[in-house]
């Protein structure tokens, strides 16, 4: 299925998320005067109009980045994170840069950008959004499946990689697919940084997929999840969202149990709102 179109969801909480640990990681991936690779299997648009017909539609950003530009008294990191999304694009309050956007900022020269977006019409809007951005030295933009491509890619030339897995989950196998892709990579590249988004639903495939990777790499792995607001009575809808990571960097755990206390605070709902911390290293 191809009807998932992130425009509409673009700036929302999952979005703050996911895009602030992608921003951590990236920071601490360019500490070392080494090059690496980032490869997004879901890239999706790139750029978000967030004035267009898409988002003002169900408005989520209202209650993710806008509510993030209007915080006060944010922790360090968070400010710089807020700071940076700022300068990214012509005009903070009414664009928001997706990941491919966000990382492309942080490359370096010698970095590569590996992009795939399977849907037709983001997979175009993200060739022209992209052109506009000032990319690493040999970038590719791929429209094609993102699992396929990753594995294709794995292990990059340069033995560093960060990864980042963000698919719709339209269906149910879309979980299972997600685990045996890591599981594939990891065989081909144990070393890589990877970053997976999901979706916190009260659906049991949701709730077991951390587990499940888990399984994959249980002496050195993150979770952390934003829960904005408690579980609606019918079970529909996403009350959260979550990033785990395998491979983080050995910095992240202790600058999100300082980020994710004022994330929650500034992005609840209601009283259920919480966070999620776990992580082990060897």
């Amino acid at each position: 299925m191809l009807s998932y179109r992130h425009a509409f969801h673009a700036g929302n909480h999952a979005d703050i998320l996911k895009h602030h640990v992608l921003f951590e990681v990236l920071r601490y991936f360019n500490r070392k005067n080494k090059p690496y690779w980032y490869i997004d299997t879901h890239a999706g648009a790139g750029l978000y109009d967030l004035s267009g017909e898409q988002a003002q539609k169900v408005g989520e950003y209202r209650h993710g980045i806008a509510r993030l530009q209007a915080a006060t008294e944010l922790p360090e990191a968070l400010l710089a994170f807020r700071q940076h999304l700022a300068q990214l694009v012509p005009d903070a309050q009414q664009h928001y840069a997706g990941s491919p956007w966000l990382a492309q900022s942080l490359l370096r020269d010698s970095d590569r950008l590996r992009l795939y977006e399977l849907h037709p019409a983001d997979s175009a809007l993200l060739q022209q959004n992209m052109q506009q951005a000032r990319q690493p030295r040999h970038s590719q933009i791929f429209r094609d499946d993102g699992f396929k491509g990753l594995l294709a890619m794995l292990p990059p030339p340069t033995r560093r990689a960060v990864v980042l897995t963000d698919p719709a989950y339209e269906q149910k196998q879309d979980y299972r697919q997600v685990a045996d892709t890591l599981k594939a990579a990891l065989n081909k590249f144990a070393q890589g940084c990877y970053l997976v988004w999901y979706p916190c639903l009260s659906r049991p495939e949701s709730q077991m997929l951390p587990e499940s990777l888990r399984r994959l790499a249980p002496d050195n792995h993150l979770q952390a999840e934003l829960h904005v607001h408690r579980p609606r009575s019918d079970g529909f809808g996403m009350h959260g969202s979550g990033m785990f990571v395998i491979n983080p960097p050995y910095t992240l755990a202790d600058t999100l149990a300082q980020t994710l206390p004022a994330l929650t605070a500034c992005l609840q709902q209601d009283d259920g709102a919480h966070f999620v911390l776990q992580h082990h290293s060897a």
